[in-house]
């Protein structure tokens, strides 16, 4: 894990900052110097859960403006809402 910290603009308090930008250009810097790895993390999962519910192609170019719009909405506005329909599997104890 990473030495360096950042103010995690997701999770509001100084966490472990990623390795490296996880993705290419300005988008990735930015979230580089401003997400939390931990962040990154939930955005990811957040993310499967918006692939597989809308059955998105991951080959089709017009996905790569929806994960574009959805780093934006989860990460920087916390605007970012589940599919519509979407039902959270229910965990077991």
């Amino acid at each position: 894990m990473s030495q360096r910290t950042v103010m995690c603009v997701k999770l509001q308090k100084e966490l472990p900052a990623l390795e490296s930008p996880p993705i290419p250009g300005p988008l990735g810097k930015k979230v580089y110097e401003q997400v939390s790895a931990q962040a990154w993390k939930l955005f990811e999962e957040h993310f499967i859960m918006v692939t597989n519910e809308n059955r998105l192609d991951l080959m089709d170019e017009s996905t790569n403006q929806i994960f574009f719009d959805q780093i934006d909405q989860f990460l920087f506005q916390n605007t970012a809402k589940p599919p519509e329909g979407y039902v959270p599997v229910q965990k077991s104890e």
